[in-house]
């Protein structure tokens, strides 16, 4: 059984989305949260999907925030160095393929380098549009790199179909006005308009005015969520 989606424009989110990279970021984080007693079940739960800052912010409430913004900036260039195991999800190389000829774009809470670096070790083509931590003021859950994506595409926000797999992210798309495609197990829980396991399970299928998206169910495998 299969979902029609219609849509003209599609933002993609990278890590836990386009690329599983969830091994190194959970042990740089635990590592950087070790000296600060910070319980490994918090770290876990606050880091996915947030800018490296917010997340620090988040764990160390009290804590100056221009400290927080000088470790950012050393974790990210940790991340960007070490990319082992970085592989894309599955599925992913095929979608960003069917979108080439049809309005798209990452959305990241990663900085350029870190997002070149995991989308050149997991084997995907980055998009020629992009929203990364450079181009906004406010991280997700806020909804400006959303909002910046679809403006940068010419393309109303109710137009645009996210993928995201963060409880961060996909409120951000929702905030941004936008339906949610939520891609892995993990986002099932923070309530996408539509759930699939993995990317082989979404077909881009040409129309005479564009595009539509197919999402096949459980059973099928995706799942459509109620709001």
């Amino acid at each position: 059984m299969t979902e029609t989606i219609s849509a003209r424009a599609v933002l993609l989110d990278m890590d836990g989305t386009l690329v599983d990279s969830t091994a190194v970021v959970e042990r740089l984080w635990l590592e950087w949260a070790a000296p600060h007693g910070i319980d490994p079940a918090t770290v876990l739960h606050v880091v996915h999907g947030r800018q490296g800052h917010q997340s620090m912010a988040i764990m160390l409430p009290e804590r100056d925030h221009e400290i927080n913004i000088r470790e950012n900036a050393v974790m990210l260039a940790n991340e960007s160095k070490d990319v082992d195991g970085v592989i894309a999800i599955e599925g992913a190389d095929v979608l960003l393929e069917a979108l080439r000829p049809y309005p798209h774009a990452i959305v990241t809470s990663a900085d350029v380098t870190l997002m070149n670096a995991r989308m050149g070790q997991a084997g995907l083509t980055v998009p020629s549009l992009t929203v990364t931590a450079e181009s906004v003021s406010a991280s997700k859950p806020d909804p400006e790199g959303f909002l910046l994506g679809a403006k940068l595409l010419g393309i109303d926000p109710a137009d645009c179909i996210v993928f995201e797999d963060s409880g961060a992210g996909i409120q951000a798309a929702h905030a941004a006005g936008m339906r949610v495609i939520g891609v892995g197990s993990h986002a099932t829980s923070h309530q996408p308009t539509f759930h699939v396991d993995d990317l082989t399970q979404v077909a881009v299928v040409p129309t005479a005015d564009g595009f539509e998206l197919t999402v096949r169910w459980r059973g099928g495998v995706g799942t459509a969520v109620t709001q």
